[in-house]
């Protein structure tokens, strides 16, 4: 009897030390179901995405009579766009992310096909240093941009779209360093949506103060941003109920009020008319891409002139 006693003893501690080491090697999921985790943004007080966040928890309440309340956190750390990406995949920290589409990232994740900013994110100002700003307001096509280098982070799907269209880029792999790249003459144009432009250029232009936004061109490329969930069951449930939300909100109107108010406050001090358009394609959408849909997208670039 002592002998099955401590045969069974030795049994339970091996079992023990076999769920601690699950335990150890399981993604930690310890979240209550009624939080969604998201990432606040790359740097410190990064507010570029506080506009579709507050959306996104609109839609969530909007849709709360029915799928019950919950409630969006930001997680302390910091990441950028592909740590995210890999985060929700493995089921991580992060369960939910806002990001520009592409055909890569709709393999990996599940989107919610409704531009949150109408697509206002493919229209594309220029900052540079001062000295090159006479050189680029003579610029009147195409052609004439390839001249100039560009920068953008490396892992943005824009690498691709501006290079498909015959353009010089140079890639950061922090962006923040962009801007640093930019005022140390690493590629001479920095080109940043009119909705981060803005905010982009006061926070960065006492550091770096030859920095200029340009007056002359506007580059546009259909670029919607979407909000993306994990593809699991509970994904899907997610991602029905965040269509049902933005839609609700768009047939009573709120998601109108609340786009204008944010392009308002976005293009408040930048002077968009009389610029010269350039216009290029994105071959990185996904052909599910609701792009003859025309109460999904800003008007801009009809508004701003004809294509150079």
């Amino acid at each position: 009897m002592a002998r099955q006693y401590a045969c069974r003893t030795r049994q339970s501690g091996f079992w023990l030390i076999v769920l601690v080491l699950m335990a150890l090697v399981t993604p930690c999921r310890a979240k209550p179901l009624d939080t969604l985790r998201y990432s606040a943004g790359e740097v410190i007080d990064d507010s570029r995405y506080q506009y579709y966040w507050d959306l996104i928890s609109a839609a969530l309440d909007i849709t709360r009579a029915r799928y019950g309340r919950v409630t969006l956190v930001p997680v302390s750390e910091r990441m950028n766009g592909d740590r995210v990406v890999n985060e929700i995949r493995s089921g991580g920290r992060v369960d939910i992310m806002v990001r520009a589409t592409s055909r890569k990232l709709e393999n990996t994740l599940l989107p919610v096909r409704i531009p949150l900013d109408k697509g206002l994110c493919g229209y594309r100002l220029f900052l540079l240093r001062s000295q090159d700003q006479s050189r680029l307001a003579r610029v009147t096509s195409l052609a004439g941009l390839g001249a100039f280098s560009i920068g953008q982070q490396d892992n943005w799907v824009d690498v691709d779209i501006l290079r498909d269209a015959g353009l010089n880029v140079v890639t950061a792999n922090h962006y923040e360093g962009l801007f640093a790249m930019l005022n140390m003459g690493r590629f001479e144009l920095l080109p940043r949506g009119v909705n981060e432009i803005g905010r982009e250029y006061s926070v960065f232009k006492t550091r770096y103060p030859g920095m200029v936004i340009d007056s002359s061109l506007l580059l546009y490329y259909p670029l919607p941003r979407y909000v993306f969930v994990p593809p699991t069951p509970e994904g899907r449930e997610l991602a029905a109920r965040l269509e049902e939300g933005l839609r609700l909100l768009q047939a009573n109107g709120e998601f109108e009020r609340r786009y204008q108010s944010f392009k308002a406050a976005v293009l408040a001090g930048i002077n968009l008319s009389g610029r010269r358009v350039i216009r290029i394609p994105n071959p990185y959408l996904p052909e599910a891409t609701p792009l003859r849909v025309p109460v999904l997208w800003d008007t801009l670039s009809r508004e701003l002139g004809p294509r150079r």
